[in-house]
């Protein structure tokens, strides 16, 4: 098989497993701070239908929480089985945060989560809720530190290319904690998992007041979760804004596939709410679109230009030539160490080495490269546009949805009219999916949109794969998605187990 057969059966391997691994995560989220705000209420009024709620809910976080850590585990691996040479060029900047992770969130959710079951018993009430709200803090933590990763290959800061050892290397570790793209990540990725926990805790409310079982039970749980719902839907549309502005600044390509904005447009750019992108014209047919909104949302401006594919196109053009010195000056280098011109003229193009990098898809003397293949490298870094374009679109209608579900809900609950909703208790249970698929569209968005970069104008996806057989990715795949369609029909049935058993006989165990 070629090599682009590798790249890509290596990328849907890391986008199967990361996919499947996500459909936990937001849960986790949820679900860790729902039932630490059940069991503060619980504490504080000493009635025991708070710690019921508090331990019902806590079998699902658990069950939850295991297929979370054994779908996610072996991610961590595939960087050095699949993306061996992404480890060697950036794991002394890559690794930090997963160690992290791993030492600071990961051992804290693994070792007071056990307390968490264990521990009824055994410890005071206080005790146990200082336990709850570190699991749900762990959880959190994890997210933050894993997020933090991902953003710098969002945004590569605090970092530079040593050419003596051929890596990038550490220079600040606040600059890369302190990411503006972590920060925007962070505080939205988290606030959809929120979506999702509140989400999840609704519609099962809901199936119980519809089948008249559990019914106090069921109504505090649904109040719960609406009121937190509601709080974290409206969070997630303007942290989103902030997502897009932090895009503009660092990410152009990605916010101008996103809106399909094929041109510079005059200042304000519309917003293409409807549209057919054509990436064989380079067009988009049949826009729809709401003037000023992309401007102002992208740039907080009124007179400040959104850039289009097409002008971001020639900018590639131009940091590829400008790499090339770079890319000659690291072969002298390699050759002659001591050659200190050498050495200058590539400290004066570093910036734009690894868009000469890009030259290596269509030849292996990128100095030689011609003017089409330049062309054709620079238009390499304009991702899919139409699965970008929609997805998006569906995202964000479905976080106007989660708004409009948990206002409704907000409102029956207040005339205390939930029982007596069943309309509204129908459309929650069956909007019990829809948190997963915006919360995977997101991420596709994010991921896919930074094509072809493994890390953004450093490293192309091409350049990090392992030189491996593509058969022994194909088989690999083949495993996972085997093992892993096993594993979430596990999880569906524990969690379809014990939704039916209910409550009581669960607290009971």
């Amino acid at each position: 098989m070629s090599l682009m057969s590798l790249v890509d059966l290596s990328r849907l391997q890391f986008a199967v497993t990361a996919i499947y691994h996500f459909l936990f995560v937001p849960l986790t989220l949820g679900l860790s701070i729902l039932i630490a705000i059940m069991e503060s209420v619980y504490v504080m009024t000493g009635r025991a239908i708070w710690r019921e709620m508090t331990r019902f809910w806590g079998v699902l976080f658990g069950i939850n929480f295991a297929m979370g850590v054994a779908t996610g585990i072996t991610m961590e691996f595939q960087f050095g089985t699949n993306w061996a040479y992404y480890s060697h060029y950036v794991g002394d900047i890559f690794g930090v945060p997963l160690a992290i992770e791993g030492l600071m969130a990961f051992f804290l959710e693994g070792t007071f989560i056990g307390l968490f079951f264990l521990g009824w018993d055994r410890l005071t009430r206080l005790q146990h809720l200082i336990v709850t709200w570190l699991v749900a803090i762990g959880s959190n933590l994890s997210a933050l530190w894993i997020l933090i990763a991902n953003a710098w290959m969002q945004n590569p800061t605090g970092a530079h290319f040593n050419p003596d050892t051929m890596r990038m290397e550490l220079d600040s570790l606040s600059a890369v904690f302190f990411n503006p793209v972590a920060q925007s990540k962070f505080v939205h990725t988290v606030s959809a998992g929120y979506v999702t926990g509140a989400v999840f805790v609704l519609a099962i409310s809901a199936w119980y007041l519809l089948k008249g079982r559990h019914v106090e039970f069921a109504q505090r749980s649904a109040t719960v979760a609406i009121s937190f719902g509601l709080a974290a839907s409206l969070s997630v549309v303007v942290l989103g804004d902030e997502s897009g502005y932090t895009l503009t600044e660092h990410q152009k390509m990605k916010i101008a596939a996103i809106e399909s904005l094929w041109h510079t447009e005059p200042a304000p750019a519309g917003f293409t709410l409807f549209g057919l992108p054509d990436m064989a014209s380079r067009s988009t047919h049949a826009q729809l679109q709401i003037p000023w909104l992309l401007g102002l949302i992208a740039t907080r401006s009124i007179d400040t230009e959104v850039p289009g594919i097409f002008e971001l196109v020639d900018r590639a053009k131009t940091r590829i030539q400008d790499g090339l010195p770079a890319y000659d000056a690291l072969h002298t280098l390699r050759k002659h160490p001591e050659d200190e011109e050498a050495r200058r003229v590539l400290t004066a193009h570093a910036d734009d080495l690894g868009y000469a990098l890009l030259l290596r898809r269509y030849t292996n003397e990128p100095a030689s490269a011609t003017p089409a293949q330049i062309e054709r490298a620079a238009w390499d870094t304009v991702p899919s546009v139409a699965p970008i374009f929609w997805s998006f679109r569906v995202m964000v209608a479905l976080g106007f949805g989660f708004i409009a579900l948990f206002a409704v809900g907000f409102y029956q609950a207040a005339r205390r009219q939930l029982v007596h909703s069943p309309q509204f208790l129908r459309v929650a249970l069956w909007m019990l999916p829809t948190p997963w698929i915006a919360a995977e569209l997101g991420w596709f968005v994010a991921e896919h949109g930074r094509q072809p970069w493994a890390i953004e104008g450093v490293l192309p996806t091409f350049l990090a794969v392992s030189p491996i057989p593509a058969a022994n990715v194909a088989l690999s795949l083949l495993g996972f998605v085997v093992f892993y369609s096993v594993l979430a029909v596990f999880d569906v049935m524990l969690l379809r187990k014990y939704i039916l058993i209910g409550p009581r006989d669960t607290a009971a165990n």
